[in-house]
């Protein structure tokens, strides 16, 4: 039996090294009562340096934490028992490898999380394989998941289970492939298939709000999809069902800004939605320093052309909004919100009849000056336009991609489009709904 007082001195700086080499020495007779710890919510003393004890005791600690991965009766003490069974590090490396075909899932899938920080997850790539195919989903993702993390020197790997199987590891060898090398990593026969997927649920397609935590679109009246991605120098169309689009737009969205790619590569250019055409992504951004003048002249060049264009900012997590409003050549109103402190410079125009109904509601002057407002009628003002983007598309009897739904009018068939960022650079990899 050890000393209960021996374990808690892990727990302190400075009889930290005595006890964890008393511990040590005690070895497999100490185990136990170090794993009970271990899984207990309660214990003032950390799971990180009684991991450590284990992880020097060897095979008798690897053993006993697998006890407790078995017998864990709690979600807690198996996320504590989980966390210490994953950091035992290269020397059981082995024995990870063989807790990956244990009967229990939690221990399959802790033993994947091992062999990652490990930092061998590449050289057991292998072995990981057939995970892939797990009965258990929390298992399979999580070999998906780290294979993803791995790198590409396992696409031969991925690639060999498309073509030959087995045929419970291949749907997600596929989305391990798209992810770590998009399309090229596919081979034509896997490129060919999810072509025809495409094809297939097209003509069953309905609309579906088109959300993401950045939002970013044009607006322009009519149908005519191919006349406005000429205007916008978009190139390559090709058909993709609302959720593909949506769900491209959105991961683009979050990978924006990585040293290989901007975000700006690809748009999801809609059917006609109940009189527009919507062009999603953060290539349409009208507020970044990056694309606001650009957009401010394709816009521009959009409306001389249809009568009207919009371009729409609205973060979804309560990051701000901005709108651009261009008629027949000119721009009517630039303005946005969105706590930075250059939003003022992005002002065009005079507020449109709903900024200035709005500020009226708030018992605001309609039209306003800066330099003359109260401190607190501007920030008023500013906490309210945060949120305004979608209503003023509303305002403007616009299509709102957030508002779209299953009902929404709908012809023709949505296309991803590359950019001019997207010739010159190319797209990011990555796995979506279709």
């Amino acid at each position: 039996m050890v000393n209960a007082d021996l374990i808690r001195d892990l727990g302190r700086p400075d009889l930290y090294e005595a006890a964890a080499d008393a511990l040590v020495t005690l070895g497999t007779d100490g185990v136990e009562q170090l794993v009970r710890e271990v899984m207990d919510a309660e214990s003032p003393v950390d799971w990180r340096p009684i991991t450590a004890v284990l992880r020097r005791i060897g095979d008798a600690g690897f053993d006993g934490l697998l006890q407790g991965l078995v017998s864990a009766s709690t979600e807690e003490s198996r996320k504590r028992v989980g966390f210490a069974f994953s950091q035992l590090g290269l020397a059981v490396l082995d024995r990870y490898t063989a807790a990956l075909a244990h009967p229990v899932p939690l221990v399959r899938r802790q033993a994947v999380r091992g062999i990652e920080h490990c930092g061998e997850a590449g050289r057991s790539a292998a072995a990981l394989l057939p995970l892939l195919g797990d009965p258990d989903q929390e298992v399979a993702r999580q070999a998906q998941d780290t294979l993803i993390r791995t790198g590409e020197h396992v696409i031969p790997l991925l690639r060999r289970v498309r073509e030959r199987g087995p045929g419970r590891q291949r749907a997600r060898a596929l989305t391990v492939l798209a992810e770590l090398g998009g399309e090229p990593a596919l081979s034509r026969a896997d490129t060919a298939a999810i072509e025809r997927l495409i094809r297939i649920k097209l003509p069953d397609d309905r609309p579906e709000p088109l959300w993401a935590c950045w939002n970013y679109w044009m607006a322009v009246p009519g149908g005519d999809q191919a006349g406005i991605m000429r205007t916008l120098g978009l190139t390559d169309p090709r058909p993709v069902t609302f959720a593909l689009g949506n769900d491209i737009v959105d991961a683009d969205g979050h990978g924006c800004d990585t040293d290989e790619h901007t975000g700006y590569e690809r748009v999801f250019v809609t059917p006609e939605l109940a009189g527009w055409t919507l062009v999603l992504g953060a290539w349409c951004d009208p507020h970044g320093q990056e694309r606001r003048e650009d957009v401010l002249r394709l816009c521009t060049e959009l409306s001389a052309r249809y009568g009207q264009a919009q371009a729409y900012y609205y973060g979804g997590q309560g990051d701000g909004s901005a709108w651009l409003v261009a008629e027949h050549g000119t721009v009517i109103r630039r303005y946005g919100e969105t706590g930075e402190a250059e939003d003022e410079l992005l002002t065009l125009g005079k507020p449109l009849p709903y900024e200035r109904a709005r500020r009226t509601e708030l018992g605001l002057q309609p039209d306003w000056d800066a330099a003359q407002e109260s401190e607190d009628d501007e920030e008023e003002w500013r906490w309210t336009a945060h949120d305004l983007a979608p209503d003023i598309a509303r305002s403007l009897g616009t299509t709102n991609p957030l508002d779209v739904t299953a009902d929404t009018p709908s012809h023709g068939t949505g296309v991803i489009a590359l950019t001019p960022y997207g010739v010159a650079h190319g797209v990011p990899a990555g796995a979506y709904r279709i």
